[in-house]
């Protein structure tokens, strides 16, 4: 069971609390993750990667572990605590400005 939490507008969009669990088929990693969420909640299907690239959008990023994986390969494996359910997985939305 991997734990991801999600930033608000995510969780109102997909009418859930701060974290969600997911099963994941096979390796954990950033990739299987989100086809996970994406599968149980349609409705952030395009939020987090552009659907036809796969790639992150530009305001989200993914931390685990207090590391910065958002520039990680999105086939890389996530950590084993992430794996294995005893850290989350974050999704948070980048501010840009001035």
């Amino acid at each position: 069971m991997i734990r991801v939490r999600l930033p608000t507008p995510l969780r109102t969009l997909a009418h859930v609390g701060s974290e969600v669990q997911l099963e994941v088929e096979g390796e954990a990693t950033l990739s299987s993750v989100l086809g996970a969420l994406e599968a149980e909640y349609p409705m952030l299907r395009g939020t987090l990667r552009d659907p036809s690239s796969g790639q992150r959008r530009p305001f989200i990023r993914f931390f685990a572990c207090g590391a910065d994986l958002s520039h990680e390969a999105p086939s890389a494996p996530l950590p084993a605590t992430v794996a294995g359910g005893a850290e989350p997985l974050l999704v948070v939305g980048a501010m840009a400005g001035g």
